[in-house]
């Protein structure tokens, strides 16, 4: 493999990186995951709201172009188009993100490693009116990325040898807790309100942006949902080990151990979808070309925010160890 992509007059370096998989890597995750019976079966507690009204939906009209917002009626996106405008960014997956947050958000391992990281990082550990009335809000950015990680390293490379077609799978990219905008800040007050109502008033509730991998820092295409995080979780995270197994190296038989922080949280989960090598979780899918042209850019270090992410996420994983190391 030629790793140097920005001379074309150098000499190519070959390198051979070995990736192996520990052998009780496929039971550790039958014996955990949640089946796909359950998230099939639960698809009909995500409930999708009108962008502009509100309304529950039970059949959405989705934006043509970005496939990431939803109306009860043409009426409705007349009126929110001038709103949705400048956000609107073409997609090349036909269903959009949504089928991915729904599946993520109804995983009770992967939503609760969420939860536990925001605990951390949003400070709901350190005070206790964050949540109630103090609102917050976090950005998670997932993106597909190639499920075999020899693939994900011709992407990053540019080996003209990658295939065409490619498995990816959902990743977490990032997580950051920002400020609520006017609008989300009522988004957030209903949100309160409907966990009261459902009876967890004594447990914060925050709000989390899903955003996928085509959009910029500022702007793009969301899934928005209520953040309920039981006392139990929060306790739990203030109550944390400072150091967490991710589990053990295929190679040196080593435990790989971590500060117990929101981005091992991550780490974790990005670890739990990669073990799903028959898309039991349902976060599986082609990827786009939109898709690989995020991983290429991280390559030819681009200064994006989503290349910016890729590599942030390369430099904190150990999965990609290897690759971190030829970059230097």
């Amino acid at each position: 493999m030629n790793t140097d992509t920005n001379n074309s007059s150098a000499t190519p370096r070959v390198v051979v990186l070995h990736h192996a998989i520990h052998p009780e890597r496929d039971n550790q995750f039958r014996a955990v995951a949640v089946s796909s019976k359950y998230l099939k079966a639960s698809q009909k507690m995500i409930c999708v709201q009108c962008t502009q009204c509100q309304m529950s939906l039970e059949k959405p009209l989705k934006c043509a172009k970005c496939k990431s917002v939803w109306y009860c009626s043409k009426e409705c996106q007349r009126t929110h188009w001038p709103t949705h405008k400048p956000r609107c960014h073409e997609v090349e997956r036909s269903s959009g993100t949504l089928k991915f947050i729904q599946m993520f958000v109804l995983n009770p391992i992967l939503i609760g490693f969420i939860e536990f990281g925001v605990s951390i990082d949003c400070g709901l550990i350190d005070n206790a009116r964050i949540g109630f009335d103090v609102p917050f809000g976090v950005r998670v950015d997932i993106a597909i990325e190639p499920s075999n990680i020899q693939d994900f390293i011709r992407l990053y490379f540019n080996d003209k040898s990658v295939g065409e077609k490619l498995q990816g799978m959902v990743q977490v990219n990032a997580m950051t807790p920002w400020e609520l905008t006017p609008q989300r800040l009522n988004l957030w007050r209903e949100a309160r309100a409907r966990q009261d109502a459902r009876g967890f008033a004594k447990d914060p509730v925050g709000l989390v942006d899903f955003i996928d991998v085509n959009c910029t820092k500022d702007s793009g295409n969301a899934a928005t949902i209520d953040l309920h995080i039981p006392l139990d979780v929060v306790a739990l995270a203030k109550a944390r080990e400072p150091e967490h197994v991710l589990g053990v190296s295929a190679v040196t038989g080593a435990e790989i151990r971590k500060p117990m922080n929101a981005m091992t949280c991550l780490e974790t989960i990005n670890m739990h979808i990669r073990a799903d090598k028959d898309n039991q979780l349902h976060l599986r899918a082609d990827m786009t070309d939109q898709d690989k042209e995020v991983i290429r850019a991280a390559g030819r270090n681009e200064d994006t925010y989503l290349a910016r992410i890729v590599n942030e996420k390369m430099r904190r994983e150990h999965i990609y160890g290897n690759i971190v190391q030829l970059m230097r």
